[in-house]
């Protein structure tokens, strides 16, 4: 299924990724560093989706709370969480 999520505290604004059984595909970032962000969507691609989590969770950008590949994680685990409910 593709999924869309709204980053925030990030330069990137959207994030759009797909889940199929568990993995990771197709992450595409809107907005925030180009080159990063493809090098995040090919690094995870493939991946089982906790263990993106567990990679990516609490990752900071410089002095913010957070980062592109933090809110990665949190798009992913609302994902998870909502597949249980």
């Amino acid at each position: 299924m593709r999924y869309r999520y709204e980053t925030k505290g990030t330069c990137a604004k959207l994030i759009e990724f797909t889940v199929e059984d568990g993995i990771v595909k197709d992450v595409k970032y809107t907005g925030g560093c180009s080159g990063n962000q493809k090098g995040i969507g090919m690094l995870v691609e493939g991946m089982k989706a906790e263990d993106v989590i567990k990679r990516l969770s609490g990752i900071r950008c410089g002095l913010k709370s957070t980062s592109c590949p933090d809110q990665l994680a949190k798009a992913l685990t609302q994902v998870l969480e909502n597949k249980d409910n």
